[in-house]
């Protein structure tokens, strides 16, 4: 007979809700930068392809908005209903960068609206792309501020602990933890790198179908150079990621890369299948790249998980979460470096079928690796929400009805997903690049290249 677990049914709420909340959020703080970049780049070179790029972008954020707002509400709902007894002890110390972050959102909004009425509606096309600065802002503070909540969770600290509840709080210390820097900036620029990919993988899915319109090549040129770019700065943030780790987490560190043994010359291992005599297998392993990931030298000693209590280890499936991670962002920096090589060799082809095809792929990747690289940090955390103070099983509720609610919010996200699809189909399909061009008067060219 099944035993109903509310602990159980709270962790698959909360994971599916974050799970979906994450599509838009990324969403949300990345494709603001790249309507200012679209935007930027039509009034520096006066290149209409750009401007309507920053236009039709905009169209396509306002949706992507809206589902954000319901998936991020339901996130503050399902933190007070289904872990009730870490915000009872945690609530008053996050709710500073919880209030920030709802403010930075109610800015981004203010001025996406003024923003999109505005189009053609200012003399200057500077002043209408001075609009847009704010939402940038706003979008990637809202970012910051969330982030820090769950900064505080990995490295708690600024209060002190009375009969299970955390008081004298400095809001502040709480913000800036240690696992900020590392946690903010990975998060800020990933969205930027999945935007940009996302953006591209529409581009690239055009240029297939047979639509070489030059609007397309400089989309797909101009995702994809903000691509690399991003995804340079990606790995290295990942590296400072890797020391944080070591030095604050390390149980997580270890369990990434099935680490048992404390040493030094520790390998990165790879892939690879865990036996239940935690034998590695079938793996691939770089010599001494652990060693160096955790402290910048060989002989950095490395703690192994043999030396953490085995009640306070978090389960070992993370480490194809950490592999697929980095794996993916390997391959969009690959795949970004090759293209802008390829467009910069004027005699080379960057939009041959096989390069567009990589850049296509790389859209879900890229979102792939954004889910994947939450659930590692998230589960990697287990099993503490509030990481060695609080269990999750001690925050979590002990209603009976979450199944229930379970259920409604899988057909609530099952509407929301079919809904913003459908009208984002729509939105674009009724409303093609060349038909917008051509309304404004702007000449069709299919051979010219991107520049």
């Amino acid at each position: 007979m099944f035993e109903y677990d509310p602990v159980l049914y709270s962790r698959i709420l909360t994971t599916l809700t974050l799970a979906f909340h994450v599509i838009f959020a990324t969403l949300g703080v990345g494709i603001p930068l790249m309507i200012a970049i679209a935007e930027w780049m039509g009034i520096k070179r006066n290149d209409p392809h750009y401007t309507l790029m920053a236009r039709r972008w905009a169209r396509g954020f306002i949706v992507t908005v809206a589902v954000g707002v319901v998936t991020g509400t339901a996130i503050v709902l399902q933190l007070s209903l289904l872990w009730p007894n870490f915000m009872r002890a945690a609530g008053h110390t996050i709710g500073l960068p919880m209030f920030m972050e709802t403010f930075a959102f109610f800015f981004e909004a203010i001025f996406l609206g003024i923003y999109l009425y505005t189009w053609d509606r200012f003399k200057s096309k500077m002043k209408h792309f001075l609009l847009v600065i704010p939402i940038v802002i706003g979008a990637t503070a809202s970012a910051f501020f969330i982030t820090t909540v769950n900064s505080f969770m990995n490295a708690p600290q600024g209060f002190e602990i009375v009969d299970g509840v955390l008081t004298n709080v400095s809001p502040l210390a709480a913000m800036f933890n240690p696992a900020t820097p590392t946690k903010i900036s990975h998060v800020i620029i990933t969205c930027y790198l999945t935007a940009a990919f996302i953006l591209g993988a529409i581009a690239a899915l055009n240029i297939l179908k047979g639509k070489n319109h030059v609007y397309h090549k400089k989309a797909l040129h101009l995702t994809m150079v903000t691509g690399a770019i991003f995804a340079i700065g990606t790995a290295v943030i990942g590296d400072l990621s890797g020391k944080y780790l070591h030095e604050y987490q390390p149980e997580k560190l270890a369990a990434a890369e099935w680490h048992f043994e404390t040493e030094s010359e520790a390998p990165l291992i790879l892939g690879g299948i865990l036996t239940e005599d935690n034998e590695v297998r079938f793996a691939l392993e770089i010599p001494y790249a652990l060693s160096i990931l955790a402290g910048g030298s060989t002989d950095t000693v490395v703690t192994g998980l043999n030396d953490f209590p085995a009640d306070e280890l978090p389960p070992l499936w993370i480490h194809y979460m950490f592999d697929l991670m980095v794996f993916i962002g390997m391959y969009l920096a690959l795949v970004s470096m090759i293209f802008v090589f390829f467009n910069w060799k004027k005699n080379w082809n960057a939009f041959s079928r096989p390069l567009l095809w990589a850049v296509f792929a790389g859209g879900p990747l890229s979102m792939l690796a954004i889910q994947s690289g939450w659930f590692f940090a998230e589960v990697g955390r287990q099993p503490w929400i509030l990481n060695g103070i609080m269990t999750v099983s001690e925050a979590a509720t002990t209603s009976q009805h979450v199944d229930i609610m379970l259920l409604v919010f899988i057909i609530l996200y099952t509407v929301l997903g079919i809904t913003c699809v459908v009208v984002l189909r729509r939105m674009f399909k009724n409303n093609s690049v060349e038909h917008e061009l051509e309304e404004r008067g702007i000449v069709h060219h299919s051979k010219q290249e991107a520049n």
